[in-house]
């Protein structure tokens, strides 16, 4: 079989490829094992759902747990800060040394999400089926994991968390999102949850809600201003399916926002917002608009 290049075209050709690009970083040796990443999700999702998705001894999977997360945070820091920060080993182990600690509020906080999401659905029949089925868990699962690591200061690896149970569920929350308990999301699909999100306690979205941002600010040298730019939903807030709440917009508590509403100004407490009741006519012998 003849090749179409020579090795001297393929050689320069892969040698150029290898090259930094403007906006592409060199790689550096020993970054992320994306499939160690996943296993760590699994065993998350197995320390704090025991029984539920295998009979893995919990003591064990969090021994695997703790070691993925301390090799994968170091490898992350040296990875990312490029130099900054000389003590990557050490990082990563007090990263999972603290997630660890941190597992039985993890847990609890997730059990509140079962229940809510259980409360809003008549469709479900027990905790247990939200747990095995429901996309919302899957996402926020996810979500609680990858926000307890962005709050520990873990580079790339919260949005490569919060990614993946965005491709597997359709539900986009950043991991720089603030969740109180007792959220859920209703069929979910399409739903986008900003990085400066602040969202209280006992909150409810529906399927195709947007909390983004409106606008954004720039400074001198036309770089985003990293400033807070998403909703904030306070306790009680529900909103119905394909409305956009956008820009730091405060939503008080016990609101409701009706579907295919686009809300940017503050609503107060107890609100009511729907669309129009749309117009109704017959028409007489089939006729058409």
């Amino acid at each position: 079989m003849n090749r179409t290049a020579s090795d001297t075209q393929l050689r320069q050709l892969a040698e150029a490829l290898a090259a930094p690009d403007i906006h592409i970083p060199a790689a550096v040796p020993a970054g992320i094992d994306s499939a160690a990443l996943k296993r760590a999700v699994r065993l998350f999702r197995s320390a704090v759902f025991a029984g539920y998705f295998d009979a893995e001894p919990i003591a064990a999977s969090l021994g695997e747990l703790s070691d993925i997360l301390a090799r994968q945070s170091a490898r992350a820091c040296a990875t990312f800060h490029r130099g900054v920060h000389p003590d990557a080993e050490p990082f990563g182990r007090e990263v999972a040394a603290q997630l660890l600690k941190q597992l039985p509020e993890l847990r609890r906080r997730l059990g509140t999400d079962v229940k809510a999401v259980f409360d809003g659905d008549p469709a479900a029949v027990s905790y247990e089926e939200v747990i095995l089925c429901y996309p919302a868990l899957v996402a926020l699962t996810h979500y609680r994991l990858a926000h307890a690591l962005l709050q520990l200061g873990v580079p790339i690896l919260p949005r490569l968390i919060s990614e993946a149970a965005h491709s597997a569920t359709g539900i986009d929350i950043h991991p720089g999102a603030e969740i109180g308990e007792y959220f859920s999301i209703d069929h979910g699909t399409g739903v986008v949850i900003g990085e400066t999100c602040v969202i209280g306690n006992h909150v409810r979205l529906y399927q195709g809600v947007t909390l983004g941002a409106k606008s954004f600010k720039f400074d001198a040298a036309g770089n985003i201003l990293q400033e807070p730019r998403h909703p904030i939903l306070e306790d009680n807030v529900v909103v119905y399916s394909n409305s956009s709440i956008l820009g730091r917009v405060r939503i008080g508590h016990d609101t409701v926002v009706g579907g295919n509403v686009w809300q940017t100004t503050d609503l107060p407490p107890y609100s009511r917002v729907i669309q129009g009741r749309a117009s109704v006519s017959t028409f007489e012998n089939g006729g058409g608009i």
